[in-house]
């Protein structure tokens, strides 16, 4: 037989005063409403101070800091940032030293090399996979695949290096727009890494697979070195990347750490209009377990990276 239930008596239930209350949430802590014309500063300070607006703040704070202190801070990307054009934004953080290094997969080099040859990029891929030739652009593979097979090594300058000249040499029209080429400018590493047949290049007759492997390896392996310095007080980013770029950090962080670095105490970062599985374990919370703090912000990449990138610009003076 089934057990009868009474509706509960709320007449006993004990209150408290709400004065006595801890609270999350104080008017102090409520935005400001902000001036007409206001410095971009000043309206940093009208956010609130709970959750994202204290966060944002942490991790400005945080990046500041290391560059300060003369440790890196890694940019690791996908290439929706580049689509969403916010390469030049990138590019001044690298200009400044503040950004140390990218990492970009395979995609973000497409898109990219695509911008500084041309100035444009992003296929209407449902047309050209109905026609037969979505990813089928013969410059972009041309480049890519011809720098490669002349140039890529397993001991030699990584995928990034190797694009990143070539578009120099030739003096690629949208240059100052290219994170690959402004890069090798800026002498700042650009790593591209890649995995076989996510990228329209890879369709392109020109293709060699032991190439592709050869540069991207040759940037795993400079991406280890580089991950190695993190420790005391650097900053990894992940922007935009879902899958690739989270994986890749964790392995370089692995092999730092093997090879004998103390890889602690440093602070990691995603940002994406969603938030994933491999980011949120791989990025911001397995990386920090033994010292570090890891941040969460969610939103538009073409909102939040301008906000982001100003504000350390503003703290920077």
């Amino acid at each position: 037989m089934a057990k009868k239930y009474l509706p509960a008596d709320l007449s006993k239930v004990r209150t408290v005063p709400l004065a006595s209350r801890a609270n999350k949430v104080e008017v102090a802590d409520f935005a400001r409403v902000g001036q007409k014309g206001m410095p971009f500063s000043q309206f940093l300070e009208t956010l609130p101070r709970q959750l994202a607006g204290v966060e944002f703040g942490a991790l400005v704070d945080d990046i500041v800091a290391a560059h300060r202190k003369g440790k890196p801070v890694i940019w690791g990307m996908g290439a929706h940032v580049i689509k969403c054009g916010l390469s030049p934004l990138v590019i001044e953080l690298m200009r400044r030293g503040v950004v140390t290094a990218v990492a970009m997969n395979g995609a973000g080099a497409v898109h990219d090399v695509e911008i500084a040859l041309i100035g444009a990029t992003s296929e209407d891929v449902a047309a050209g996979l109905g026609e037969g030739t979505f990813g089928a652009a013969d410059e972009t593979g041309k480049l890519i695949n011809e720098t490669l097979v002349a140039g890529a090594t397993e001991n030699g300058p990584g995928m990034g290096e190797l694009l990143g000249k070539r578009l120099v040499e030739q003096a690629a029209p949208h240059c100052e727009h290219s994170i690959l080429a402004m890069g090798v400018e800026s002498k700042t590493p650009v790593t591209v890494h890649v995995a076989l047949g996510t990228d329209i290049v890879h369709m392109h007759p020109l293709a060699r697979g032991a190439q592709l492997g050869a540069a991207s390896f040759a940037d795993f392996r400079l991406l280890v070195s580089i991950v190695a310095d993190l420790g005391g007080g650097g900053a990894y980013l992940n922007v935009g990347s879902a899958v690739l770029l989270p994986e890749v950090f964790l392995k370089a962080l692995a092999v730092a750490r093997n090879l004998g670095h103390d890889v602690s105490r440093f602070v990691t970062a995603n940002l994406d209009m969603l938030q994933h599985y491999r980011p949120l374990q791989n990025v911001v919370k397995r990386p920090t377990v033994d010292g570090g703090k890891g941040y969460i912000l969610t939103g538009h990449h073409e909102i939040m990276v301008p906000l982001l990138v100003q504000a350390i610009i503003e703290r920077l003076g």
